[in-house]
């Protein structure tokens, strides 16, 4: 079935223009209000929480009036990341959990995120039975009078949140000497991240913690962390982080300067929770874009890594089905399914803390477990049709692949969440890597045009 509204994460989109408008915001939290409420005779429960857009007033002024209309009670967490939303989900006994947000995309997009009772993200099942009730009739799921629901605030949001970063931690490990500049990129994590690295004992160092509702990932965060690198070398730091938006990926800094990413984050985790007997069905879950080093490195410990389509839901579902307990994405997703159900930015860096703590050793010591292949990725933007599909390509394609044979990996795939083709290889030898991606993007254009 054609999806109208949900796409890889959700629904996004530019605000004030459909799907992300004040109309369909009302009609998703009539629909998954209804459904989630399952005719019971009761008190149902929603959980909302938003980054810090200058739209997120209006989705949640009209999520919150679909939900009580069809007769759920509405508790409102104010700015607070996607992790956390998830987590009081489960904590508050919620029937369902909502995030607005568009994660690392600027401002004048926005986004709904759907979690269910458990805290994970919804079925595609889930999301097409929602999608065809918001195009319904809408009467139908209307309570009487009496049975509208309230609204409440909970002010005990942040500091819940931050006890249960905490209690991520071995027991009585501390952050004491540390000094930590934190970049929240003007987002969802602006109070809680920097008080939780406090209240563990660091010294912190504080930058994207002023949202305006404009200026959130704007050239800081996770996806730009060019100014926290230079913070970093300023202060003489021992570490920089780097939250997103909505706070549910990380990027390191260490002490040098350099960028630490996803893969890197997932090799120390792997080796000390394997070290220590916590590693759960030999392996890790990552995507088609994590480096084939993180692949070799993981191997030669008698590890396995298992790979995933490009979204954090399908690390997830793999490690759900098959008992993993770290996931993640090259970019920064990280999942740790003894804590979380999703991408938790915070609770990420805390394990890379630990090991720097337990060990004594530098960052870029803690995080260099392996020389990265060179990859490369470019990104063709077209306006229609379906670019993969050209003879040109296709053929291009083929030949990248006799290329590259068994010493590298090709991957092209289609954005999810815009008209976007992004082409990426890797391999040992680094100028036919460029070639190859240089052939493919140069036919994409060719079929764009």
């Amino acid at each position: 079935m054609t999806r109208r509204y949900f796409g890889t994460d959700g629904i996004r989109g530019l605000s004030n223009r459909s799907p992300m408008t004040s109309e369909v915001a009302l009609r998703v939290g009539m629909a998954a209000g209804t459904i989630f409420s399952n005719g019971e005779k009761r008190r149902h429960r929603v959980v909302i929480g938003k980054d810090t857009r200058l739209s997120g007033y209006m989705i949640e002024s009209a999520l919150m009036s679909g939900f009580t209309a069809v007769g759920m009670d509405v508790f409102i967490l104010g700015p607070m990341p996607t992790p956390a939303v998830a987590m009081l989900t489960r904590s508050l006994r919620a029937d369902l959990g909502v995030m607005i947000s568009a994660s690392h995309n600027a401002y004048h997009d926005n986004g709904i995120k759907l979690f269910d009772p458990d805290g994970y993200k919804l079925s595609d099942e889930l999301e097409l039975e929602i999608e065809a009730m918001i195009d319904g009739p809408s009467n139908a799921m209307l309570v009487s009078a009496d049975q509208i629901g309230r609204a409440t605030r909970v002010e005990s949001a942040q500091e819940r949140y931050i006890e249960f970063a905490k209690r991520t931690l071995p027991r009585n490990l501390r952050l004491n000497g540390l000094r930590i500049v934190i970049d929240c990129a003007n987002g969802a994590g602006y109070k809680v991240a920097p008080e939780a690295l406090w209240e563990l004992g660091a010294e912190v160092i504080k930058i994207g913690v002023e949202p305006n509702g404009r200026n959130i990932n704007d050239k800081c965060g996770s996806t730009a962390p060019e100014a926290l690198a230079a913070k970093v070398l300023e202060t003489r730091a021992d570490i920089g982080i780097a939250l997103d938006g909505d706070a549910d990926r990380v990027v390191i800094i260490d002490e040098k300067g350099e960028i630490i990413d996803g893969d890197q984050v997932m090799a120390v985790i792997a080796k000390s929770w394997h070290e220590r007997g916590q590693l759960a069905a030999g392996g890790v879950v990552a995507t088609v874009m994590s480096n084939l080093g993180l692949e070799r490195y993981l191997d030669s410990m008698g590890l396995t890594m298992h790979r995933t389509p490009v979204g954090d839901r399908y690390v997830v579902e793999h490690m759900r089905k098959h008992g993993f307990n770290v996931g993640g994405e090259q970019s920064g997703h990280i999942v740790l399914s003894d804590f979380t159900t999703t991408g938790d930015g915070l609770v990420s860096a805390l394990q890379v803390l630990a090991v720097v703590v337990s060990t004594e050793k530098r960052v870029s010591e803690v995080c260099s477990r392996f020389e990265r292949l060179p990859q490369i990725l470019r990104n063709v933007r077209y306006e229609s049709g379906k670019p993969l599909e050209d003879a040109r390509v296709i053929k291009a394609i083929e030949s990248a692949k006799k290329k590259l044979g068994s010493a590298g990996r090709l991957v092209i795939r289609p954005s999810g969440t815009e008209p976007v083709i992004r082409v990426m290889a890797e391999g040992d030898d680094e100028r036919l890597v460029s070639t190859v991606v240089g052939d493919i993007v140069e036919a994409v254009k060719l079929a764009a045009a």
